[in-house]
């Protein structure tokens, strides 16, 4: 990736059994130094488009877009927030469902009731009695006597799927008048991956300024290990093998 270009390097010294002796050193990337981007991304809040990422998206595919250059396909893994492309990019479907499959590890048990969404119920005064999408479990249930106004008799639930009378009684439950929606575990996975797809994407009059920037962040303070901008030397490492 052409991010890491963009890295500062350090003379380390060399872990390897064939050196020649205790001051030799090799060149490698100071990755490190990737927290202080993270520190200061916060500074281009109004520099950002909101973006949807599509199935069979991509960093790059979305840099090329944006930017025409698939190579700044890692100002768009920043911008986003992503430390972890395996666990934060969203799936495609069918990947989704792999990976359910393999969490759960049969379809039965991938099936099965993860937990349960309450709908939005209101009185007969369009006032709220319960909110919508709150996380609960079978045995949630809500009082019908604390609630009721002077010739209240019914509540309305309110759905995707339209609306339905309850009838007047002194007690709602998940099960016996479906206040709530179940959520399977496999839903649950699919509803985790969605959440994964709005990402803030730099807008490309900005794109200069933020490499410009990185390079500045990325570059060494003066220090008793300074050697260059972009070159720092370690002192009495060493490496543990295990």
């Amino acid at each position: 990736m052409a991010y890491f270009n963009e890295f500062p390097k350090l003379f380390y010294q060399s872990p390897l059994s064939h050196k020649n002796s205790s001051g030799d050193y090799i060149v490698i990337k100071n990755i490190f130094r990737r927290t202080r981007i993270q520190e200061h991304l916060g500074e281009y809040v109004t520099m950002f488009n909101k973006f949807v990422i599509g199935d069979g998206d991509r960093p790059d595919t979305i840099a090329e877009a944006f930017y025409g250059d698939s190579r700044l396909d890692y100002i768009v893994v920043l911008c986003a927030g992503i430390t972890n492309i395996n666990n934060q990019w969203p799936l495609q479907d069918y990947q989704v469902y792999n990976y359910a499959l393999k969490k759960y590890g049969t379809e039965t048990e991938m099936n099965k009731i993860h937990h349960y969404e309450t709908f939005e119920i209101r009185d007969e005064q369009a006032r709220q009695i319960l909110p919508p999408n709150l996380i609960v479990d079978k045995d949630f249930k809500i009082d019908g006597t604390n609630h009721k106004y002077p010739n209240t008799t019914r509540y309305t639930v309110r759905s995707d799927n339209g609306y339905r009378q309850l009838d007047d009684k002194d007690e709602f439950t998940v099960l016996t008048d479906g206040i709530a929606a179940a959520v399977t575990n496999l839903q649950q996975e699919f509803m985790e991956n969605e959440k994964k797809r709005e990402i803030d994407v730099l807008k490309p009059k900005f794109v200069q300024l933020f490499i410009n920037d990185l390079r500045d962040i990325l570059k060494y303070d003066k220090s008793s290990s300074y050697i260059a901008t972009d070159l720092a030397i370690t002192e009495g490492t060493e490496v543990v093998y295990r």
